[in-house]
């Protein structure tokens, strides 16, 4: 482990300083490094940053603790994702409210092609469970990464299904990874590991309080492609993942059920509301996502900028001032789903504007 993680840890350990203020300490600073050796009268300096603030920099609480945890991250075999690294998540990298550091046990590429969410009730229906069985039997030739919380219900239902299937899964947690709640998943956790994995932003010793399971949930919605609810209450936990999910520009479904069916309102007003999409069988899922268009041999031909549109246009421009930007990128900059800015790269691609590099990276060539 190189010294530069231990200062990555412990920005973390910092009180009062979440993911956006941390952010802007580093950013200040020039480097986590820089936070720690900067001098409280430096410090003051920095908007937002307080005497108490800084007194907790200064005093070095933050390392002490950070050595702790960096002690049982070699013991357990974890792996640490900072936000600055390359095999942190890419979806959920473009957001502010994204952690600044990630703990990750198991055995697969978070960055994947595809990416999807499954949330819902903690007290499905047999319904909701075959629903969710059968999306996970059909969705599983465009080999996903599945995405979702090691709760009870819909959340348990869709790992082991994963597991039977051979489908990577990851859970994410509102905990530390020193223990697994609800206990009574830990046989299921403990195989994930194998094909998939753990991840959460909680230190080692984190207990599962409630304010943190909303936390997790914005995790989950930030870092996939769709989220699908299969089955919810309207004041359920999953609506408010759904909303998250949209308020991040992902593209979001949700089964559809019965009109005075208790588990099935949350579903039906997402999508009366025009905040989800109808989903009964995984090819809906294709044709929004657009899974099924396979992409014709660019040909290149140049293009005046006035034959642009608007969206073409600001496209544009973001990749003249960089090399090349990743589609959650481009989708954080221009408030676009997934799905829509597929359909906007894919036409831009064809017409010779662009072409995609390897890991959904797109560079401009007129």
């Amino acid at each position: 482990m190189s010294e530069d993680l231990l200062y990555q840890l412990a920005i973390t350990f910092i009180e009062k300083v979440g993911p956006v203020k941390a952010k802007q300490l580093i950013s200040y600073c020039g480097s986590v490094r820089a936070v720690f050796e900067a001098t409280k009268k430096s410090l003051l300096k920095i908007p937002g940053i307080g005497p108490i603030m800084a007194e907790h920099i200064c005093n070095k609480t933050a390392l002490k603790q950070a050595e702790k945890e960096l002690r049982f991250i070699e013991k357990a075999g974890v792996q640490t994702f900072f936000y600055l690294d390359q095999n942190y998540p890419e979806r959920l990298k473009p957001f502010p409210d994204a952690p600044v550091m990630l703990y990750f046990k198991g055995d697969t590429i978070l960055n994947t092609e595809r990416v999807i969410a499954i949330v819902g009730t903690r007290t499905p229906s047999k319904v909701g469970i075959a629903n969710c069985e059968q999306l996970l039997e059909q969705i599983r030739p465009f080999q996903p990464l599945i995405v979702s919380g090691l709760a009870y219900g819909v959340d348990i239902c869709a790992h082991r299904k994963c597991i039977d299937l051979g489908i990577p899964n990851v859970g994410v947690l509102g905990h530390g990874l020193q223990r697994i709640y609800p206990a009574t998943h830990r046989g299921v956790a403990e195989k994930m590991i194998e094909n998939g994995g753990l991840l959460t932003e909680f230190h080692s010793k984190t207990l599962p309080d409630r304010e943190h399971f909303p936390m997790r949930n914005r995790i989950i919605a930030a870092m996939c492609d769709a989220l699908i609810v299969i089955e919810t209450n309207v004041k359920g936990g999953s609506v408010i993942s759904a909303k998250l999910a949209n308020g991040y520009n992902k593209d979001v479904f949700a089964f559809p059920g019965r009109v005075n069916d208790t588990k099935s309102k949350g579903c039906n007003m997402l999508i009366k509301s025009h905040q989800a999409s109808l989903i009964e069988t995984v090819n809906d899922l294709v044709y929004v996502m657009r899974w099924n268009k396979e992409k014709k041999p660019t040909v290149i031909q140049k293009q005046l900028f006035y034959d642009l549109g608007e969206d073409e246009k600001y496209i544009v421009d973001l990749l003249r001032q960089e090399e090349s930007l990743h589609i959650d990128q481009l989708m954080f900059a221009t408030k676009k789903t997934n799905s829509e800015m597929v359909a906007l790269l894919l036409e831009m691609e064809f017409s010779g504007i662009l072409k995609s590099l390897p890991g959904k990276h797109y560079m401009l060539i007129i």
